[in-house]
């Protein structure tokens, strides 16, 4: 990614935080990320453009800070599956300014879809891409487990840290708190996931 278009990636996902997607303008973005107008529609063509590759931004960022996958795209080394899965869920709760413009703007964008389905068919496939990812290591852990219920159980954490984040980010939460609800409750659902342990012959 060249560094103009990786510019404007960042301005957008500043702008989605503090402004929602309804307050993304070109003209904003232009001086947020200190390029002119027509470079961003070069780059991105329109405005639905910009969020399908803002989202785009914002979901591999988020890969990246919580260490999902390394420089080169694999998973990093852990010996326990269920310490990786803590480690995805738990980092996406780290008090700094990249994980909550992220996050924040993340929000902005799944509530933007409520009323506007431009963006629903990639917000619904970055969903199901994280999903996918808390199964499989779900799965790992408790590998007796039928896939639906493995599914249903990420479905749960990830609904879980949605609403969490939310409110540590407008401040309803301390951020330790939110990490130790969150804990708490991939200790809930692997336990959950453990009955089907004694119906293997």
């Amino acid at each position: 990614m060249s560094d103009r278009r990786r510019a404007i990636l960042e301005g957008a996902a500043r702008v989605i935080a503090r402004r929602g997607v309804r307050g993304l303008r070109v003209s904003d973005l232009a001086a947020e990320a200190g390029v002119s107008t027509a470079l961003i529609y070069y780059h991105f063509k329109d405005r639905t453009g910009i969020l399908r590759q803002a989202l785009a931004f914002i979901t591999d960022r988020a890969d990246r800070y919580t260490g999902a996958a390394d420089a080169a795209g694999s998973p990093p080394a852990a010996a326990d599956p269920r310490q990786l899965l803590e480690r995805i869920l738990l980092l996406e709760f780290q008090d700094l300014p990249e994980v909550r413009e992220n996050s924040t703007a993340w929000g902005e964008l799944r509530a933007h879809t409520i009323f506007d389905p431009e963006l629903r068919d990639e917000l619904g496939a970055a969903g199901a891409a994280w999903v996918e990812e808390v199964a499989g290591l779900l799965a790992a852990v408790r590998p007796a487990a039928p896939p639906a219920a493995v599914t249903a159980a990420a479905e749960r954490l990830t609904a879980l840290l949605e609403g969490l984040s939310g409110r540590w980010l407008s401040g309803l939460l301390p951020v330790g708190h939110a990490r130790d609800l969150m804990r708490g409750a991939i200790g809930v659902e692997i336990g959950l996931l453990r009955s089907f342990d004694s119906q293997i012959d």
